[in-house]
């Protein structure tokens, strides 16, 4: 049995010269161009995601959402979101798992990428990731607000939990992982987001 998909053929995307920088607004009514960021204005491909990312993604993504159920302090936003690090030129990273509560959530003036930050980001390493990567997208996320990042690394089975960048505590596949003060209560032991065995 054959199946016929459609497909948006590279030849009909939108074309950007590299001597033109685009902006967030840009980048957003291009629509899925696969995965990518703008970064000081230049769009960065990035490959997609094994299915551990994947998988790691929905079990955090379905944790908060279940802890956000029943106490309806914000929204926990899956899937490549778009969060405005800095403009002029536009930065917008792509973040696999948000936290934002309904104050800040309120305070958004788009429909597109977040101009306002979360509290939470969650960023999962995939294969490809080197630190020095992840350290620079955890600085600029610090620098617009963000009050808590949680660096998954699905290969050694860890969650690297940064509060600041000189504050990080690393956390083991036994131990349990908490919310802190942005999300109180919320508790979620480490060998039930690392479900797979390596």
């Amino acid at each position: 049995m054959s199946v016929k998909i459609k497909t948006q053929s590279v030849t009909n995307m939108p074309k950007i010269g590299r001597s033109r920088l685009i902006t967030g607004e840009e980048l957003y009514r291009m629509g899925d161009i696969g995965p990518a960021e703008l970064v000081r204005g230049e769009i960065v491909r990035h490959m997609p995601t094994g299915h551990p990312h994947g998988l790691i993604e929905n079990i955090i993504g379905a944790l908060l959402y279940i802890y956000l159920q029943a106490n309806k302090i914000g929204y926990a936003l899956t899937g490549e979101v778009g969060i405005y690090t800095q403009q002029n030129p536009d930065t917008v990273r792509a973040a696999d798992v948000a936290f934002i509560s309904n104050e800040r959530y309120r305070q958004l003036s788009t429909s597109g990428y977040l101009d306002i930050a979360p509290e939470l980001v969650v960023e999962i390493m995939s294969p490809a990731n080197t630190w020095s990567e992840i350290h620079e997208k955890l600085a600029e996320y610090f620098a617009i607000g963000v009050k808590l990042v949680w660096v998954v690394d699905p290969q050694l089975e860890q969650v690297h939990v940064y509060r600041a960048m000189d504050d990080v505590t690393l956390l083991q596949k036994e131990d349990v992982l908490t919310g802190e003060d942005i999300l109180p209560g919320f508790e979620a032991a480490l060998a039930d987001i690392f479900v797979v065995e390596s």
